[in-house]
């Protein structure tokens, strides 16, 4: 299991390939990779700024991350979370998940982006032509969130 948070942008194909390194019982990986939206509902975003609270992020993944394996019978779990300035349609997330079985690794994967968006200490701004203005959390993603707690 491992997660970061970084800078960097990462290579999907790389990332995937270690995650599966010397683990001969995976019959599935999962990828979930999110990008910067190109427009919202202001207009076009020009960039995205994206803040975390150093460790307590980490740790907020980290816990995702361990009940998602506690809940599904995975392999092995990979959470990248890039911070700073993107740019939009760069990637800003990836969870990867192995399992010896598709379903595992679908439901652990929607697990730990659905906890991510409303669980991890992350904030985003947004600029657009209208000016700058912090992402609010969405009615969406609490919905999303809901359905974990009646699903074991």
């Amino acid at each position: 299991m491992q997660v970061r948070v970084q800078r960097e942008d990462f290579d999907l194909s790389t990332e995937i390939a270690e995650l599966r390194a010397g683990q001969r019982d995976i019959g599935a990986v999962l990828a979930f990779v999110g990008t910067v939206r190109e427009m919202n509902g202001a207009g076009a975003v020009s960039h995205m700024e994206l803040e975390h609270y150093p460790g307590m992020t980490e740790a907020a993944l980290k816990a995702i991350a361990i009940e998602a394996s506690q809940r599904w019978s995975i392999t092995d779990i990979l959470v990248i979370h890039r911070i700073g300035s993107l740019q939009a349609c760069d990637q800003i997330v990836l969870t990867a998940v192995a399992a010896r079985h598709r379903g595992e690794a679908f439901a652990a994967c929607e697990f730990v982006m659905d906890y991510l968006k409303t669980k991890a200490p992350f904030w985003k701004k947004e600029t657009t032509e209208r000016g700058a203005q912090w992402v609010e959390a969405r009615a969406s993603d609490e919905a999303s969130l809901a359905k974990w707690h009646t699903t074991a």
